[in-house]
């Protein structure tokens, strides 16, 4: 059983919801991220989507722009982001891990090399955001070869056909943007993200988790009410991006904001 599926099986036994924070890897340098890790495990992260760098984020706003910049500035890379996969699971074999990132660094490094480092690292899941699932059968084959899960986007645009396709593709759990634009961009609204949620819950078992437009405890909450998980990314990125300069203080002061929405989910 993956680590996915151990850990969103187990958050539904005791009735709770996952807490997935977005971090970009090597932002503001290589030598926090680690930390940084395993301070969200700390705080009450049950997954982590760990962030690889890229140059034309299309999908995310100018807060995860920005923090693609400083890593590439350290030129932090794909198999960069890997390795530092392997040093968590010498002290964490437990928590789930999901890169989040685009097609392009994988197709440089080529598919299979990528699947097998991957796997070897102790990665557990992919969301490549320009890999739609139509044009990625074979890779999501190989990944889920491989026991990496394959985890898709979904939005409020998204017509109920291609969601029954990304429920048919998917795996692990499903990401549901819960605004329409880029990372950190728009108010969120919960009623209607609880109206797409429910018209999904009808075309899967997968968790399902909402990210986009989370800000604070009060919103962790009450997305915590109507869906599997809650992603939070850009108010995490911004508090690195402020702390740039005192690398130190960071996985302490960014795992507070976690703690903060793990105690109101929990509440």
């Amino acid at each position: 059983m993956s680590r996915l599926k151990t850990r969103f099986d187990a958050l539904s036994q005791s009735k709770r919801k996952a807490l997935i924070p977005y971090v970009t890897a090597g932002d503001p340098n290589p030598q926090v991220t680690l930390p940084l890790m395993h301070a969200l495990v700390s705080a009450g992260a049950d997954v982590i989507e760990l962030g690889v760098p890229f140059s034309d984020p299309m999908a995310d706003g100018p807060v995860i722009q920005l923090a693609c910049e400083r890593a590439l500035m350290h030129h932090v890379r794909l198999l960069d982001v890997i390795a530092m996969v392997a040093e968590f699971r010498k002290t964490d074999n437990e928590t789930p891990v999901v890169l989040m990132g685009y097609l392009n660094p994988i197709e440089a490094i080529g598919y299979e090399r990528f699947a097998d480092a991957a796997l070897a690292a102790g990665v557990d899941g992919v969301l490549t955001v320009d890999l739609p699932p139509e044009e990625a059968v074979e890779t999501s084959q190989l990944f889920r070869d491989r026991g990496l899960d394959t985890i898709y986007l979904m939005s409020p645009a998204t017509s109920s056909a291609r969601l029954k396709q990304i429920c048919e593709y998917g795996s692990g759990y499903l990401y549901y943007v819960s605004v329409k634009g880029v990372t950190g961009s728009a108010a969120l609204n919960v009623g209607e993200v609880a109206d797409k949620i429910n018209q999904v819950r009808a075309m899967t078992n997968l968790p399902l988790a909402v990210g986009f437009g989370i800000r604070d405890p009060q919103s962790a909450r009450a997305i915590a009410d109507v869906a599997d998980g809650v992603i939070v990314g850009s108010v995490l990125v911004n508090r690195i991006a402020e702390l740039a300069e005192s690398p130190d203080l960071i996985p302490e002061q960014v795992g507070q904001l976690i703690a903060d929405m793990r105690s109101a989910m929990d509440a």
